[in-house]
């Protein structure tokens, strides 16, 4: 499933899934523009994935809460990698509340991170896939995009919004060789999901194993966490020319949460 000449960016790409979206990009050879807030391994990140896969790999440390670095990354993308073929909307935060007591500047940069981010980099990729006549978006987002959870509003209305404007935006570009789809995955052990458990366990009275056994993992009939390969495969397929009449749709991954 050679990507061999395509060009990518990844938000949000310098751990978790999106950094193991990256990795499985370049190893189909996909040249790669990693994303992330400025930190002292970002150089390290970017050298180690170039020397192992043997494509071009830049990094931009886009704020993805700032409408305007958010379409410079797109820009810089297109200038210096020749095209964006694929997007990969992947930069998320979370933040565990009851509404109540959801902080006002919580909410407001949750929603320029999960949602907003998305839909600048759409607007600023799309001009450039539709001259080309090709293009691979895929939004990553969660079982929160389908079903809901106690004390995440927030962070559940940014997934179920990121979710409409696939399905919208998939519809615009129907006829322009562009796909455009959503992966939801279940929990997946990633520093987003490890950094919730305080709050999580200060909002329910709970303790840490129990925070894992009976809110991460209850939702989920296989009882173990998604693996960050498992969602990195799944987009891969989608960035492929195989996946071309898949468009608009939500796939999951989730260890069965969503099939009830």
């Amino acid at each position: 499933m050679s990507l061999k000449g395509r060009n990518a960016v990844i938000t949000g790409s310098t751990s978790g899934i999106g950094l193991g979206i990256a990795r499985a990009l370049a190893a189909e050879g996909c040249n790669i523009m990693l994303n992330g807030l400025p930190a002292a391994d970002c150089e390290t990140i970017r050298a180690d994935l170039a020397k192992t896969s043997g494509v071009t790999v830049l990094f931009d440390p886009a704020n993805m809460a700032v409408t305007a670095e958010v379409r410079h990354l797109v820009r810089r993308a297109e200038s210096e990698l020749g095209s964006v073929d694929v997007l990969v909307n992947n930069a998320g935060i979370q933040h565990v509340s009851p509404i109540e007591d959801f902080p006002e500047e919580k909410l407001d940069l949750l929603m320029r991170i999960n949602f907003f981010s998305a839909f600048h980099a759409i607007a600023a990729a799309l001009p450039g896939m539709k001259a080309r006549k090709f293009g691979r978006i895929i939004d990553i987002t969660s079982a929160h995009s389908l079903v809901a959870s106690p004390f995440k509003s927030a962070y559940v209305a940014s997934k179920h919004a990121v979710m409409g404007l696939t399905k919208t935006v998939a519809l615009e570009v129907a006829t322009d060789g562009i796909t455009v789809n959503n992966i939801a995955p279940g929990y997946v052990w990633t520093p987003l999901v490890e950094r919730q458990i305080p709050d999580t366990m200060a909002a329910r009275g709970l303790t840490k194993d129990q925070v894992i056994n009976d809110v991460l993992l209850k939702a989920q009939p296989t009882k173990r966490f998604v693996s960050i390969e498992e969602v990195a495969a799944c987009a891969v397929y989608l960035a492929s020319d195989a996946a071309g009449s898949i468009t608009g749709t939500t796939i999951s991954i989730d260890g069965g949460w969503t099939a009830a």
